[in-house]
């Protein structure tokens, strides 16, 4: 194939939008919308297990959602690429009959890269793989299930072409636990600044308000946050804080927000739409995520576009985007007292918060926009077909 032909990728992905969740894949699905102005022509596979309700498309382009057998939990994961390789293969000949594939892009290890691994191998056709996690090798938990998914995994990972990691984090991690012979490159999410942008003059937050975004689990900092407003509100009576997301710890966190007396500054927004999130970005003073196990997280980066000053935790994914002090803040896992002085500094300093803001958002036009990670993966997927 000429370096300039133009490409056919193949995407299978357990993450993508749906009927039953919207939002749920974004990091996928966005960049491969963006593909289209770079002449790249992209089929999406995505897949769900057959214990798990059946989903339907609902993103831009479509994807065609298959199920496969697996059992519960992550005590199938080991063998679910070669159940959902047996589920593909003949969807997938019958593809590359009527229009070469050129290239399959696997997001996860497990079963997806399985399963990509394969079909590469059937076919003919490169595979890489996208690892979007710090547990790169499905092994939290010890055990022999996990012992066989750590196998799986890592010859999988020396099987691909290239293994995309979504921040040097990550691929440290790959690295560490890899085969010799593993390939890797960094490339990191992308945001399009268009959607995620600045608010004008007239929609300026006037009192200071805390946004965060992420799934209701105690790794995530939900707590550290709400502790942090409890020490604020004598010095700071008009602040407020939104979070939006759902998850196990909901229950929990409102019962905190009552005993630390804070009931009336504390809005919980459930999930919410793209459009939802970034208005809500672009309304706040702050955006703060103290998360101690993010690979990355995309709703830094979002933040960010839209001029806001964030902060996160120092040792992971998103320290290698954050400089301290410049375009963001960085924290010690748990630091409450660290957190707790940063904010106070943005709520006393509204230029300290323009100018961080502005250097955020300079910061994501320069190398994190969706242009940049479509044209960095286009790269890749030439460089694999070569």
């Amino acid at each position: 194939m000429s370096p300039k032909a133009a490409l056919h990728v193949l995407t299978l992905t357990p993450f993508f939008p749906s009927d039953k969740n919207e939002v749920n894949g974004c990091f996928v699905a966005e960049p491969i919308e963006q593909f289209r102005q770079f002449g790249v022509d992209s089929s999406v596979i995505a897949v769900s297990p057959m214990h798990h309700p059946r989903k339907h498309s609902t993103a831009s382009p479509a994807a065609e959602w298959v199920r496969y057998p697996q059992a519960p939990g992550n005590f199938g994961l080991s063998s679910a690429g070669k159940f959902l390789y047996a589920r593909l293969r003949e969807r997938v000949r019958k593809l590359h009959s009527v229009k070469r594939i050129d290239v399959i892009h696997a997001h996860g290890a497990l079963p997806c890269g399985h399963a990509a691994a394969l079909l590469s191998r059937n076919l003919r056709v490169p595979f890489v793989v996208t690892v979007h996690g710090l547990d790169a090798f499905t092994c939290a938990r010890g055990g022999i299930p996990a012992a066989w998914r750590r196998k799986v995994s890592v010859k999988v990972y020396a099987a691909a072409q290239n293994v995309i990691c979504i921040s040097s984090k990550v691929q440290e991690i790959l690295r560490a636990g890899a085969l010799p012979e593993t390939r890797s490159t960094v490339v990191y999410n992308g945001v399009n600044p268009d959607l995620f942008s600045p608010n004008s003059e007239q929609e300026a937050q006037l009192n200071p308000e805390v946004l965060v975004v992420g799934t209701l689990i105690p790794s995530k900092g939900h707590e550290l946050v709400l502790r942090a407003l409890g020490k604020l509100t004598h010095a700071f009576p008009t602040v407020q804080c939104r979070v939006i997301g759902e998850g196990p710890d909901g229950d929990r966190l409102e019962g905190l927000v009552h005993e630390l007396g804070i009931k009336q500054r504390v809005q919980f927004l459930r999930r919410q739409s793209r459009s939802e999130v970034a208005q809500a970005m672009r309304r706040c003073s702050v955006f703060a995520l103290p998360s101690r196990n993010e690979a990355l997280g995309c709703v830094y980066l979002e933040a960010m576009a839209c001029g806001k000053p964030v902060i996160g935790c120092r040792g992971q994914g998103i320290d290698g985007v954050i400089e301290h002090g410049r375009n963001g803040w960085l924290i010690p896992g748990g630091g409450l007292e660290e957190l707790v002085q940063e904010l106070s500094a943005l709520f006393r300093s509204p230029e300290l918060c323009v100018r961080v803001g502005a250097a955020a958002r300079q910061t994501i036009l320069k190398k994190f926009t969706l242009s940049h990670q479509a044209e960095q993966l286009i790269a890749l997927y030439r460089h694999a077909i070569l």
